[in-house]
């Protein structure tokens, strides 16, 4: 079985609990991070879903969990950011953040004036790291990560990853695999089976996990096609209390 792929064993709908990347995922790609579009009805199926699994639908994502709460109203009970950087496990609870190293100052200069240098490269900062975006140039990806790789200087606190037309810098132990198992530990999550669907490399690592916890891990493009197939397929959920049949085939 290719990891991500439909043909596994979906959790009974009413034990699941539901972990869902944003990016690529639930909403569609945007040329910069700052210009995705939450579509309509989107925040109106996680609230149904919410409430039909007694508050078991969790986010988790590469954004911070301040940026998915402006972007989805807390509509998902917990949400996990910066990769499980940061973990909120319920709307009234506070931003849990674990003793991770941040990126020493010089390295955010050297990144600021290496986004500068380059027209169409974007940098993001994050809490524990930052991110060298180069969707409108993909041809310096190559030479961009070359060029993140030697502002670490081969520091072993942090990996440099890919991400969509990106090259994010994070520190070494979080992954979203330890963010689903984070949120795992918790209620309403806890004793539920989980079923985790994310888009990019960064989303395997929980769809592994997921799967190691007797759960489903999918990958968009093997199992629905797109984020629209998603957001789709979790809205006849909503409206009819059960898992949908994926859109596309084992095969695909």
């Amino acid at each position: 079985m290719t990891l991500g792929t439909p043909d596994q064993t979906l959790p009974e709908f009413a034990r699941s609990a539901l972990l869902l990347d944003v990016d690529g995922t639930l909403i569609d790609i945007a040329p910069r991070p700052d210009l995705v579009v939450v579509p309509p009805g989107l925040l109106e199926t996680l609230h149904v879903l919410r409430d039909a699994l007694d508050g078991a639908p969790a986010v988790i994502s590469g954004r911070p969990v301040e940026q998915v709460d402006l972007l989805l109203d807390r509509a998902p009970h917990a949400v996990a950011g910066e990769h499980g950087g940061a973990v909120r496990h319920a709307p009234d609870q506070p931003i849990e953040r674990p003793g991770l190293p941040t990126p020493p100052p010089e390295w955010l200069v050297q990144a600021e004036a290496l986004a500068a240098a380059h027209r169409g490269v974007l940098l993001e900062h994050k809490a524990h790291g930052f991110v060298v975006h180069y969707r409108a140039v993909p041809e310096l990806g190559p030479m961009l990560r070359d060029a993140v790789l030697a502002i670490l200087g081969g520091n072993p606190d942090f990996v440099v990853l890919a991400a969509h037309m990106a090259w994010e810098v994070r520190p070494r132990g979080t992954d979203k695999g330890v963010a689903v198992a984070s949120l795992m530990q918790r209620p309403p999550l806890q004793g539920r089976v989980p079923l985790f669907i994310g888009d990019d490399v960064t989303d395997e690592d929980a769809i592994a996990k997921a799967r190691d916890m007797g759960g489903a891990g999918l990958r968009v493009d093997l199992a629905f096609g797109t984020a629209g197939d998603v957001r789709a397929w979790l809205a006849e959920a909503a409206k009819h209390g059960a898992w949908p049949a994926l859109p596309l085939p084992a095969s695909a």
